[in-house]
């Protein structure tokens, strides 16, 4: 278990600021494409629009969502629609999950939480598993979200711990004390569990 490094109060420049220097820093050390993956929800989008202001070689990023509701790209509820939208102009390509998908090592993975302690949709009540052998899966929330009552496609944790790095930014103190929880070991939540195998270094912004 990786023990996090948190940075609290931080504004959507400062956490911007840092995943730009991140990205920096792999595509100077590197050719070729780099990989991550984002959350959805409200608070990564106005990150990525200040982070798009950086000067960075956007054509070499590949970008993968954490999971998606299962709708067209065009519902207002798609989190890929909304990330291709911000991210294609400017020359990144943007993957739309699927269960055929073969999900590669990330450079970055970058997550949100509820306050149910659910990441990406691996919810609670769908007992996401270490040693589970897919990368993706079809899931359904219980209870479903009101904001977003829809099936889902989702990394699982064994797909978001195949990477060099995880930062979460978190918002609101239920999720901070459930993340508190989580990193301290005293729950088994599904972020518990990412925190708990993760072996890399964790990173999270309140």
């Amino acid at each position: 278990m990786t023990r996090p490094t948190i940075i609290e109060d931080a504004g959507t420049d400062q956490i911007a600021e840092w995943l730009g220097a991140y990205l920096a820093k792999i595509l100077a050390a590197r050719d070729g494409p780099i990989t991550i993956t984002v959350p959805g929800g409200s608070t990564p989008f106005p990150i990525i629009e200040h982070l798009l202001t950086h000067d960075l070689d956007w054509s070499r990023l590949v970008v993968w969502p954490n999971d998606d509701r299962v709708v067209p790209e065009d519902h207002p509820a798609s989190n890929t629609g909304k990330l291709r939208a911000l991210l294609e102009p400017a020359g990144a390509e943007v993957v739309t999950l699927s269960v055929m998908e073969q999900v590669p090592h990330f450079d970055l993975a970058w997550l949100g939480m509820g306050a149910d302690g659910h990441i990406a949709s691996l919810f609670p009540n769908t007992d996401p598993q270490l040693d589970e052998p897919l990368s993706i899966l079809r899931l359904t929330p219980d209870p479903l979200p009101p904001e977003a009552p829809f099936d889902r496609v989702s990394l699982t944790l064994p797909a978001l711990l195949n990477s060099d790095a995880i930062v979460f930014v978190i918002r609101g103190a239920d999720k901070r004390a459930a993340f508190n929880q989580a990193a301290a070991g005293q729950s088994d939540l599904p972020v518990a569990r990412l925190i708990g195998a993760a072996k890399q270094a964790v990173t999270c912004f309140t």
